[in-house]
């Protein structure tokens, strides 16, 4: 199948997840996550309807920019992991980064920003299956409090919600539970009504799961062999 065609499956499927619950799918964003993939992939999907991408690093990504400037109604999230001495580069780049996870990096993409003259968006990651191998803030603990406290009054930077990555298990219900957990602690967040936080949005799902996490709550999906295929091995 072509990319424009996977894409129009993968809606399909968002629609149908979406009525189960009594949601409207048009509140929920697809993101492409194009990691290891060409400009040319990507243009492909931006050609069949697509505006949200999602790249895992910063230097990959820099090798496609250059060919992907004309596409001027794409937005660029930054998803994977980001170094703080990346930070600078990251803010020039992408529109949005979906993967904080220290006050630290905060404070450093607010200082980028600052010094690029714009507003990032920004969702904090959160650990729900609290995985060693895995980044993130722990959920409930002090930490995210005082990221998300301190975060909001940063200036050029616009916290717009969380992201998680649970665990993976081969059967797509079994994520159930950490998209459920991470929907409960973006509510009591939203409770405390903390100034300068918004908590509108809830990055979570991805290509075996997606229809699971629309169930939950999320607001965005982050879907990339259900769009582009199966990835190489090797990268």
């Amino acid at each position: 199948m072509s990319i424009a065609e996977n894409i129009a499956r993968v809606r399909e499927r968002i629609q149908i997840a979406a009525e189960r619950t009594g949601r409207n799918a048009e509140t929920i964003t697809l993101m492409a996550v194009s990691k290891t993939f060409p400009a040319s992939s990507i243009r492909e999907a931006y050609d069949a309807g697509l505006r949200v991408f999602g790249e895992n690093r910063v230097q990959e990504f820099a090798g496609k920019a250059e060919d992907l400037r004309d596409l001027e109604q794409a937005r660029w999230h930054m998803i994977g992991h980001l170094q703080t001495n990346k930070a600078v580069k990251a803010a020039e780049m992408f529109h949005a980064v979906d993967s904080v996870d220290s006050l630290k990096l905060a404070e450093k993409l607010n200082d980028a920003g600052r010094s690029a003259g714009k507003k990032l968006a920004v969702l904090v990651e959160v650990n729900v299956g609290g995985e060693e191998a895995k980044t993130g803030v722990a959920p409930d603990s002090t930490e995210l409090d005082g990221l998300l406290s301190a975060a909001a009054q940063l200036e050029h930077l616009e916290i717009r919600g969380l992201m998680t990555v649970p665990p993976f298990t081969e059967d797509p219900q079994g994520s159930r539970f950490y998209f459920r957990k991470l929907r409960e602690l973006r509510d009591q967040i939203a409770q405390r009504r903390i100034s300068g936080l918004g908590m509108d949005v809830l990055s979570m799902g991805m290509s075996h799961d997606f229809e699971v996490a629309i169930e939950e709550g999320s607001t965005c999906v982050r879907v990339g062999t259900g769009i582009f295929g199966m990835r190489s091995p090797k990268l």
